[in-house]
């Protein structure tokens, strides 16, 4: 296929072209040329800005679009429309923050999505971020009716991810000693490898797959979060002690669950880590084991220019919080 990648240099979009080009595809990027711009220079890359500048996709045809970075209806709208009869398929990369209801678990594709009151707001927040999608998600389907296909993915994780989300809990129990952790061992989680997800992905821009799927592993039943710091600890050989503390405590002590111990959602929004994607498993999408997708991301981390994680507490901080359980 003649594919455009709308984007293709951060984490997943770059993982996406790795993809494509593994199946024999010609790829087109269009982005800013602001983040990796050195990367696939084999590559012809369209330069223009989604906001008010898509000069360079006109009069262009393409067998296949995907658009890994849209977040604001507006925007995604221009590019959809313009593309819409220069495309035989277009893929928009979603998310699962569509479903508003954190409590109930393994919701499939036809939960009630997100709304926002006012749905001209294009500041994307934490509140905004699920409502916002999903209207970009009908903007793209007004556009190219039974011909979009819309991804909802949860966490994507693995080599080159920027939110370190997935990556402090790989690293930081290499690191071993007593390691704080969210109780309950069994709390269930989610996340797909970025690969896995690029591959599918792809097959399914190949196969001209429409409507919504959940996309998100790494398996259809989860994994309990204890399991995933034991395999953590498996791969590493390392002698890690997990410290489990209960939410009520460690909101007592002011830890933000999400950015301090990532991947651990509240205990009242277990739907969270819970949708169902039976739906994208029965079309093809297939999850490596966790043990590999640790593996490769230490690998990766070792590789990395000594910085900060962007997620996770400090050691001087969880320190802290250690000492404390063990007076309560």
């Amino acid at each position: 296929m003649r594919t455009l990648i709308l984007g293709g240099t951060i984490f997943l979009g770059r993982h996406i072209v790795e993809a494509a080009l593994a199946r024999g595809h010609e790829v087109v990027l269009f982005n800013r040329g602001r983040h990796n711009p050195e990367f696939f220079p084999e590559l012809e890359r369209l330069r223009g800005d989604r906001d008010g500048d898509l000069r360079a996709l006109e009069g262009r045809r393409f067998d296949a679009v995907i658009d890994t970075c849209g977040f604001v209806p507006r925007i995604v709208r221009a590019s959809a429309e313009l593309l819409g009869d220069a495309c035989e398929h277009y893929t928009f990369v979603s998310s699962l923050s569509v479903f508003p209801d954190a409590k109930k678990t393994f919701q499939d594709e036809q939960a009630p999505l997100a709304q926002l009151e006012d749905e001209t707001v294009e500041e994307v927040t934490g509140e905004t971020y699920g409502g916002l999608k999903a209207l970009c998600e009908a903007a793209v389907e007004r556009a190219l009716p039974g011909r979009a296909l819309n991804v909802r993915p949860g966490l994507i994780v693995g080599p080159h991810d920027p939110t370190d989300r997935f990556t402090y809990w790989v690293e930081r129990v290499a690191r071993g000693g007593a390691v704080l952790a969210p109780a309950p061992e069994n709390w269930k989680v989610e996340f797909t490898d970025v690969r896995d997800l690029s591959k599918w992905i792809v097959h399914a821009a190949e196969e001209r797959f429409t409507g919504p799927f959940n996309a998100s592993g790494p398996a259809p039943e989860k994994v309990a979060f204890g399991e995933f710091l034991n395999c953590c600890r498996e791969v590493a050989s390392s002698d890690a002690s997990f410290q489990w503390a209960d939410e009520q405590w460690l909101t007592e002590q002011g830890v933000e669950m999400w950015t301090d111990l990532p991947l651990r959602t509240l205990g009242d929004s277990p739907g969270f880590s819970t949708r169902s994607t039976q739906k994208a498993v029965d079309a093809g999408l297939r999850f490596r084991p966790m043990s590999e997708t640790i593996a490769d991301t230490l690998a990766w981390w070792r590789t990395r220019d000594p910085a900060p994680l962007k997620a996770g507490l400090t050691p001087d901080r969880e320190s802290e919080l250690l000492a404390k359980l063990q007076l309560s």
